[in-house]
């Protein structure tokens, strides 16, 4: 039982030297994560946000995200040697997705019709443990489709616009989290100085590039990169974007988790020029979701209801001249995390594409 007076952070200083019982069944994913603890706390004030983030960085805690008490509900705060995030159970390690695809060139879907017609980018997998975006992809692919002639809705975006898919932006690094750990978040690339690989490509965009949010050290999560576009991932899906950015009026970027949709700016706290058309589309997409089953998402700036980040792929596409950018932190808020088991793929991807379908017919419209 908590005792009176004791804060968070006092709490979490406690258990770190105090020390916490092994949990009686553990999954060691090779024994990788041997020893590994799991924490869950809520910040109640903006200073003991701070304090956490403090701790987080000296003790080089996996995945602690403390944005204050407003974007610190559902933290979950993994101590170990290895400094990855734990896995729970082996219940919970379930194949979360139907098909391992190895696909590294976007799909693209639309029916031609007129030589300038405007397009959509989605992109899945960007961060290679995040299994569900995969999945999304390949059922937005299965859907358009199969739902072509039946679905009015899917139609109309399919006559209208151009539709650009990525199912799996971060190929290699998706595949070692299913051979080697289950847990990596990060490309695979090599670095010359150091044994630690990867770098963060959600982290490697030209956009304030390893400002706050990211790290210049290549064994950290949010590892930067040596430079912006290090990786031949973004430097070609950046590529093919600024070739096309004309004509793409989108940007919808599929990570996990935390139930939320989330638009520029990810590096500062301001206010986009189109603030009214977007927030009306994100809005109005989450209220669609949320039809479905009842799930609730949170909607707004990434700065400000999740943390700030610098190098995002979202913050360039908007810089980049794409006027609606959006990354979608989907199912859950941390009770299954990264393991979300198979029987919540297809109710996460039939809510998801309500969102979608919504944003995208938000597009076909005159914003006011």
């Amino acid at each position: 039982m908590k005792s009176p007076g004791w804060t968070a952070a006092q709490w979490l200083l406690c258990l770190l030297f105090w020390g916490i019982p092994e949990p009686e069944h553990c999954y060691l994913y090779n024994n990788r994560y041997a020893g590994d603890k799991v924490i869950r706390l809520v910040p109640e004030t903006e200073g003991e946000a701070h304090v956490l983030k403090n701790i987080c960085h000296q003790f080089k805690v996996s995945s602690c995200t403390t944005g204050g008490p407003m974007a610190a509900q559902q933290h979950l705060l993994c101590l170990g040697r290895n400094g990855y995030r734990c896995p729970y159970s082996p219940k919970w390690l379930s194949n979360p997705v139907s098909l391992l695809t190895t696909s590294q060139h976007p799909v693209h879907l639309g029916r031609r019709s007129r030589a300038y017609k405007r397009a959509v980018w989605i992109d899945c997998g960007i961060h290679a443990r995040e299994w569900i975006g995969p999945a999304f992809c390949q059922w937005f692919v299965k859907e358009a489709l199969q739902t072509y002639r039946s679905d009015p809705a899917m139609r109309k975006m399919l006559n209208h616009l151009y539709f650009y898919i990525m199912p799996v932006f971060n190929v290699d690094g998706y595949h070692f989290s299913w051979t080697n750990d289950r847990f990596w978040r990060k490309t695979r690339s090599r670095n010359s100085r150091f044994r630690c690989r990867g770098v963060d490509a959600n982290r490697n965009w030209k956009v304030n590039w390893c400002d706050e949010g990211a790290s210049f050290h290549p064994c950290d999560d949010t590892y930067c990169g040596p430079f912006p576009e290090s990786e031949p991932e973004v430097k070609a899906v950046a590529h093919f974007l600024r070739k096309r950015r004309k004509h793409i009026r989108a940007y919808l970027s599929f990570h996990a988790y935390a139930q939320m949709l989330l638009y520029p700016y990810s590096y500062k706290y301001a206010k986009i020029p189109n603030f009214s058309c977007v927030e009306s589309a994100a809005y109005n997409a989450v209220i669609a979701l949320h039809s479905a089953y009842g799930v609730r998402y949170q909607h707004g700036p990434a700065s400000s209801i999740l943390y700030v980040s610098s190098g995002s792929s979202m913050d360039w596409a908007y810089k980049n001249g794409i006027p609606y950018a959006f990354a979608f932190e989907l199912r859950d808020t941390g009770h299954f995390g990264f393991l979300l088991p198979e029987s919540l793929i297809k109710p996460t991807c039939t809510e998801t594409m309500l969102a979608v379908k919504n944003i995208t017919m938000h597009l076909l419209k005159k914003c006011h």
